[in-house]
């Protein structure tokens, strides 16, 4: 099984390497920036089901971290640094630290305080970000160029694309690497009995905050890849809103799976694409279809392939 997994996962990966230059061939670069954008909301979902699958701690604030990703991204290029490897890690550096804030306070606290703590930080940043009128206020900030990284001109579609790729093969690879080190146990542990994790010894409260710091950086990282993909950042990237949008992605492609938040991604982002071509009142029929996997896969779309094998641990797969 996990051959066939491994040859699986190859075969995308061919694919996706291969589609800008088909594009190009084809004079439709277009299509390579919109699948860039859904790769990078595949990649901030990936960050929250981090938290929220492995974790089990529902955030509904987590497009704060993404914002910050982007707005510190964006500053930097604004002010006259556009070394992306500098950018990139500011970010996420960024990210961290407000997570890090927001987690030692919020962790202390569970289920719906939870949820309502960490949502409250993220509209506290929200407008926070609206009433800095140097940056734009609520008007966004546009910048004029793309990070420089390591001398890849990133004005290029495809060399942008490649990027992406790559930094969500990368997370990927570092989340499943994460989740069967001893860490990784830990914190599957915890998800599943928090109190009897802590009654046989383990700092729960450490490897919660620990998660949540790393799950934030992961959501900078997005942010600071959205700016570049845009020009244009705006407050509205921090709002609840679009966190509520991440966590149907995550619940759409399954919670607790590796690649949950990018399928979930990709499926609802294609689906807005294509019924908004039709009509105007896309979210109507949108709201249907997500009603019919929830119902009819309660475990989201991975559980369409996962059923079969499904075992007490299997839900990293």
């Amino acid at each position: 099984m996990r051959s066939k997994q491994m040859l699986g996962w190859m075969a995308l990966l061919v694919l996706a390497l291969a589609f800008p230059f088909v594009m190009r061939a084809l004079g439709l670069d277009f299509y390579t920036s919109v699948l860039s954008r859904m790769l990078i909301y595949g990649l901030a979902a990936v960050s929250l089901n981090l938290i929220l699958g492995y974790g089990g701690l529902v955030s509904f604030g987590h497009a704060a971290f993404m914002g910050i990703g982007a707005y510190t991204v964006g500053i930097l290029i604004t002010e006259g640094i556009v070394n992306g490897f500098v950018g990139f890690a500011a970010a996420m550096l960024m990210a961290a630290m407000f997570a890090a804030v927001i987690g030692a306070i919020s962790l202390r606290t569970r289920g719906v305080y939870f949820i309502m703590i960490t949502l409250a930080f993220a509209q506290m940043i929200y407008y926070l970000v609206n009433s800095v009128k140097a940056y734009g206020g609520d008007e966004g900030l546009n910048i004029r160029r793309r990070s420089d990284f390591f001398g890849i001109n990133l004005k290029d579609e495809v060399a942008f694309y490649l990027l992406v790729l790559g930094l969500l093969a990368l997370t990927l690879v570092f989340i499943h690497r994460l989740m069967r080190s001893r860490f990784g146990r830990v914190i599957l542990a915890i998800r599943d009995d928090d109190v009897r994790a802590e009654s046989i010894g383990y700092p729960v409260y450490r490897y919660k905050l620990i998660l949540f710091v790393m799950g934030g950086a992961i959501g900078g990282l997005a942010g600071a890849l959205m700016v570049n993909q845009q020009n244009y950042v705006s407050p509205n990237l921090l709002h609840w809103t679009q966190s509520g949008v991440l966590m149907i992605m995550v619940i759409l492609g399954g919670v607790g799976t590796l690649a949950g938040g990018l399928w979930g991604a990709l499926v609802l982002l294609i689906l807005e694409d294509l019924i908004a071509e039709v009509t105007v009142h896309w979210q109507f029929y949108v709201g249907w279809i997500l009603l019919a996997v929830v119902l009819l896969a309660p475990r989201g779309l991975a559980s369409i392939r996962l059923h079969r094998r499904d075992r007490p641990g299997g839900r990293s797969s």
